[in-house]
């Protein structure tokens, strides 16, 4: 069936534009797949801090609970909220919720969303942390599911849950849309067109980056041990501070 998701994907602007906190001491992602594909996207961003902020104390707090293919609704969050849940750390200053590639597919994946993540940071908040959202990219082909207007609708589905709780949105999503816009050639997802490549990762990262610290990536040194080359380790990270 046709879905002409267009039509309910109006663009509204993010009300939170950073953390209340930064930069936080200690993070928790908690996502699936596209977090973890390549050595795990914390692992990216925790050498990235480790190089523009030496003895970042936050960076050896930098934790990651995923789950193959899960939803926000698929989370024990009251568990990886509890003191020492993971490793020895009794608390996170920054939770970052990451939610299902599938979740913008429907109007009731939709609402499901919406009631999971207001639900989550409002946990996170009576926590004592403070939350932000990882806006997911969007399919592209040869995946089933591929429609290039499906990034509005999860644009619109994030932004409005980030307003809704006065949450800071982390857009990789929309920084996915641009770099293709500019180089059309370049590689973000594998071959099934969901999961990201390693450049992929390496955009997000530098988006998180981005958003978490308030501050450019432009300049960082970080290539994952020579495998990002010169060129597309500055496109990449240019393209984050614009999105940013």
């Amino acid at each position: 069936m046709f879905v002409n998701y267009s039509s309910i994907a109006d663009v509204i602007t993010p009300e939170i534009k950073k953390l209340k906190r930064t930069p936080p001491k200690s993070v928790l992602f908690i996502g699936n797949s596209y977090l973890y594909y390549n050595n795990s996207l914390h692992n990216h961003f925790k050498r990235m801090a480790d190089e523009k902020y030496p003895g970042y104390e936050g960076s050896d707090n930098v934790k990651s609970s995923t789950i193959g293919g899960s939803r926000l609704k698929h989370h024990d969050l009251d568990h990886l909220l509890k003191p020492k849940a993971i490793s020895s750390i009794s608390k996170f200053e920054l939770v970052v919720l990451q939610g299902g590639s599938g979740e913008g597919l429907s109007k009731q994946d939709r609402k499901v969303f919406a009631k999971t993540a207001n639900a989550h940071i409002e946990k996170i908040k009576a926590n004592g942390s403070e939350a932000a959202l990882y806006m997911i990219h969007a399919y592209v082909e040869p995946h089933q599911n591929f429609d290039p207007n499906l990034i509005r609708v999860i644009e619109k589905m994030y932004v409005t849950a980030g307003n809704k709780n006065q949450t800071l949105v982390i857009p990789v999503g929309l920084a996915f849309e641009n770099a293709y816009y500019q180089k059309p050639g370049i590689t973000l997802h594998q071959l099934d067109g969901t999961h990201p490549s390693l450049l992929g990762t390496y955009l997000a990262a530098c988006t998180v980056f981005a958003s978490v610290f308030n501050e450019s990536p432009v300049g960082l040194k970080y290539d994952y041990n020579g495998l990002i080359n010169d060129d597309d380790k500055l496109f990449l990270q240019k393209i984050a501070e614009s999105t940013v």
